[in-house]
């Protein structure tokens, strides 16, 4: 015979079972559910050979970019993954590099180190229609959307280069005669037919153009040539640093009046200091801010100083720079509920209009094409060791 207090008891205790049953199965699919997939950056990137000196400041930019992401809490619910290869900038080398990466890893955006590879691997990329592809490259071959749907770079590209310069020193000194000295290279040529027409359109004279071989030593010749136009403005592409502290020795040792210029690769603080005396006035463009420039807000170059408090690169600028724009475009690709394909990824980055960097550009940017196409004219400073603004920021229509 039944006691109705054990009756009761039980019924009591069944009910109680019941949500706690529910409770643990709940628990249990959660912890059974899979983590979200990392988004993954591969990398090409010349960490030894030629180019190490702005492939170890890109590896550092995108790195650090990609730490303080996941800090901040990743990209909805997701973590961004970094993956790099040392290439020594050889294409080949980075080619295999590529293939051993997304071999391995679901690869969504891959950072790219020469123009090189950029162009050998473009048909793979297209093929594939996963990745979103920027890199070291500002090669005006690169900015077209049509041959290069998945890719873009992180600035303007060498043609608009010459153009910030062109339009700063129009408005400097206009109707002013100016020499282009480039190398004999695929980089150096690249932007000097085009240059000399948008030059012309600005009413400038282009006195003489000289090219020479990439890091000449000698260059007596050439210092004649220049000698003999007496252009107001000299522009260097082409180079890293030789034989550019020959040409502006030998000049102003021969009474030369030119103001001298550089693009990109030229323009790191370190780079430009090596010049010592000669180096005052020195003058080029540049697409992100200094990492000592404290004009303005700035709340990434405060966090890039909080993380590395030595003086960091141009190239550490643009590596920062890429993870910035990388993850924008899988941040607004997600809450647009689509999936992180290279047309996709491509489609959300160009909706940036006057996108704030956080200071490392100094004015919002909008992506035009495959290019950023926005700079500033900055100058050396001997005594203070520092490239300081020559100008305002300059974007181009």
């Amino acid at each position: 015979m039944f006691s109705p207090s054990v009756s009761n008891a039980a019924r009591w205790l069944r009910r109680l079972a019941l949500p706690v049953a529910l409770a643990a199965c709940v628990s249990s699919a959660f912890a059974q559910a899979p983590a979200k997939e990392d988004i993954v950056i591969g990398a090409s990137v010349p960490m030894s050979g030629v180019f190490a000196f702005a492939g170890i400041g890109i590896h550092a930019g995108l790195g650090d970019y990609v730490k303080w992401a996941n800090e901040q809490g990743g990209i909805d619910g997701r973590k961004l993954r970094y993956v790099p290869e040392d290439t020594a900038y050889k294409v080949d080398v980075s080619v295999a590099a590529f293939k051993k990466i997304t071999s391995q890893n679901n690869v969504n955006l891959y950072y790219g180190d020469s123009t090189g590879f950029s162009k050998t691997i473009n048909a793979e990329i297209d093929r594939g229609g996963n990745i979103l592809m920027s890199g070291a490259s500002f090669a005006s071959e690169l900015n077209d959307p049509k041959k290069y749907p998945n890719q873009f770079m992180l600035g303007p590209d060498y043609t608009e280069m010459f153009g910030i310069l062109l339009r700063h020193i129009a408005k400097e000194t206009p109707k002013a005669k100016v020499a282009f000295v480039y190398s004999d290279t695929e980089f150096g040529r690249d932007p000097i037919a085009t240059s000399r027409e948008a030059a012309k359109k600005l009413g400038l004279d282009v006195a003489v153009e000289i090219m020479t071989a990439p890091g000449s030593v000698d260059v007596s010749t050439e210092i004649i040539k220049l000698r003999r136009a007496n252009p107001d403005y000299t522009i260097f592409h082409g180079y890293v640093l030789a034989p550019i502290p020959e040409f502006v020795s030998q000049g102003k040792k021969m009474g030369l009046k030119s103001r001298y210029m550089g693009t990109f690769w030229t323009m790191d603080n370190s780079t430009v200091m090596q010049m010592g005396e000669d180096a005052q006035g020195f003058m080029g463009v540049m697409p992100y801010r200094y990492y000592y420039d404290t004009e303005g807000k700035s709340p990434m170059l405060d966090q890039i100083r909080k993380m590395r408090p030595e003086y960091q690169s141009t190239g550490y600028m643009q590596g920062f720079l890429g993870g910035m724009l990388f993850a924008e475009a899988a941040k607004r690709t997600l809450a647009a509920g689509k999936p992180l394909t290279g047309p996709n990824l491509k489609s959300a980055l160009t909706s940036l209009k006057d996108f704030d960097t956080g200071g490392l550009i100094g004015v919002p940017i909008t992506i035009k094409g495959n290019s950023i196409p926005v700079g500033r004219i900055y100058q050396a400073d001997v005594k203070q060791k520092r490239m300081v603004p020559a100008s305002d920021w300059i974007v181009l229509e």
